[in-house]
């Protein structure tokens, strides 16, 4: 079996939680013995992401707009790559280079899988074009798919309005590799020590928030939640990690006018080892999206046992079921009071920290998520006699 695995972005910086989906994904692939061949804009490719690959084969193609990803790719390579794939996954939507991978795989009867990764309801920059890319193609793609991937169970309603049956959707979660966070206590504690010394964190505590600063991912609210807290809790940072989505020079001055300059820090996209020591000494990671399919960084929370607040637009019921994190609505008013809970008794949030972690290792690992693609992928193989 040969997979040939589509997303215009593979940066982590840029692409976030459904460009990690792709590359852990795609290594996994490889490990279990299919090959695997990702395509991709060369945005953001760097020695250490091939290495991180692990045997995946990468397909960087160049670009004619940033802004909006238009590729450069030649139709004389698509039909060869798709031709030599046994299948074909479109990750993410509103994205030329999913538009055209999707008009040659019906060109060649190839069959395709799509797994938008939460991204069907248009929301945030450039909701007029969204609709416009849906109305041209974005609704084909969803009616075609060999089979649409949802992350969670809460996004298989949004396949409904695109008119893809509940049958034709698998849900297939997303994972983390155990590998990758490897605790070794006295280094990680001088690690943790240099990073938070870099980033002006010191010794105090800090509510951690990781992600690109834009409206889905509701950094705003948070803020705001924290200034109703801060008060109470003297000695408490609000760190913001992740790249400027529009929304930086806003929050500063929220910040300002809250009086917190000094309680709130901006550190910019921080990722790797960085990103783990930050996780591991937090008090606890706050995900408060407006909307979000199953966030990675929960995931990378409950490897670490850092306690988790999230809302209830991410996918997350079945952790805050079972007791392994504190789910808010996606508010001011519901983040405020998660967070009063959480810092109030310290003892539960560690306690739910480490059932999140029991939950990760038993069932979202890369390895167990890939699985369940490949045992999809026999099947359809099988019904489509290939």
């Amino acid at each position: 079996m040969n997979i040939l695995n589509v997303n215009h972005l593979l940066d982590a910086k840029i692409g976030g939680g459904t460009a990690e989906r792709t590359l852990q994904l795609s290594r996994s692939f490889e490990k279990a013995g299919v090959r695997c061949t990702v395509l991709t804009l060369d945005v953001g490719i760097t020695e250490k992401l091939l290495q991180a690959l692990h045997g995946a084969s990468l397909i960087p193609v160049r670009y004619l707009n940033l802004r909006y990803f238009v590729p450069r790719v030649s139709f004389k390579l698509l039909r060869k790559l798709i031709s030599e794939a046994t299948f074909v996954q479109l990750s993410g939507h509103w994205t030329v280079l999913n538009a055209l991978v999707f008009l040659m795989c019906r060109q060649q009867n190839k069959p395709y899988l799509f797994c938008p990764a939460g991204a069907l309801t248009p929301m945030g920059r450039s909701v007029f074009l969204k609709k416009i890319y849906d109305a041209v193609i974005g609704f084909r793609i969803a009616r075609n798919a060999a089979m649409c991937i949802a992350i969670t169970d809460h996004e298989r309603a949004d396949f409904s309005r695109y008119g893809v049956s509940d049958g034709h959707v698998r849900v297939i979660a997303n994972g983390i590799d155990p590998q990758e966070y490897v605790a070794d206590p006295a280094a990680d504690a001088a690690h943790a020590a240099a990073v938070r010394i870099t980033h002006g964190i010191g010794d105090a505590p800090y509510v951690l928030f990781l992600g690109r600063l834009n409206t889905i991912k509701g950094p705003d609210l948070l803020l705001d939640a924290f200034a109703r807290i801060a008060d109470k809790h003297p000695g408490l940072l609000l760190v913001f990690a992740g790249p400027d989505g529009g929304m930086l020079g806003g929050m500063q001055q929220k910040m300002a006018a809250h009086g917190l300059s000094g309680r709130v820090l901006f550190t910019g996209y921080i990722g790797g080892s960085d990103k783990v020591a930050l996780l591991r000494s937090a008090t606890l990671l706050a995900i408060p999206s407006r909307r979000e399919a199953m966030s990675i960084v929960v995931l990378e929370a409950g490897i670490c046992e850092t306690p988790a607040l999230f809302t209830n637009a991410c996918g997350l019921e079945e952790f805050a079921t079972a007791g392994a994190g504190t789910m808010v609505a996606p508010s001011a008013d519901g983040l405020t009071a998660g967070l009063s809970s959480m810092l109030a008794d310290p003892e539960a949030s560690k306690a739910a920290a480490r059932k999140l972690k029991h939950i990760v290792l038993d069932r979202y690992t890369w390895d167990k998520q890939a699985a369940l693609y490949l045992n999809l992928l026999d099947t359809l193989a099988t019904k489509d006699g290939r």
